[in-house]
């Protein structure tokens, strides 16, 4: 199974990214654009939260302003759960699958980031480490 160094350097699209004091409306623009659920939300550098469909389509209905005039503060998740490239993809999807969230950052030591995670990322490597195993037993089996 590939490492979570390599499954990021497989990503070739640019992070997807955006401010705290965007608007909601240029937060889902960016989304629209990059064709991704959620965007690590970065202030000086730095991970601040992470924005997603989810969190627009559970805590805007409670807005009572448009997305045009709210600020990606407001709705964005602070508390973020990420992962150093040490992690392994099997603690990656426990995490994930634990807390109930879809996308995962990846910081380095000094904590910055290296990129971001899909579940769907993971389930596809983890279906290819599987068909690689099972062709492999496979061809042990017609030896």
């Amino acid at each position: 199974m590939k490492t979570l160094k390599q499954l990021l350097a497989e990503k070739t699209a640019p992070l997807a990214v955006t401010a705290p004091d965007d608007t909601v409306y240029q937060a889902l623009c960016v989304m629209a654009e990059h064709n991704v659920g959620a965007l690590l939300v970065l202030q000086d550098g730095k991970l601040v939260g992470i924005f997603s469909e989810r969190d627009y389509a559970r805590k805007q209905i409670r807005n009572n302003r448009s997305s045009k005039e709210t600020p990606v503060r407001d709705l964005m998740s602070s508390r973020v759960a990420y992962v150093g490239l040490n992690a392994t993809l099997e603690e990656c999807m426990s995490l994930m699958t634990e807390k109930r969230f879809r996308h995962l950052p990846v910081l380095d030591d000094q904590g910055q980031v290296l990129g971001i995670l899909s579940i769907g990322d993971l389930v596809k490597e983890t279906i290819s480490a599987q068909r690689f195993l099972i062709e492999e037993q496979i061809g042990r089996a017609h030896v």
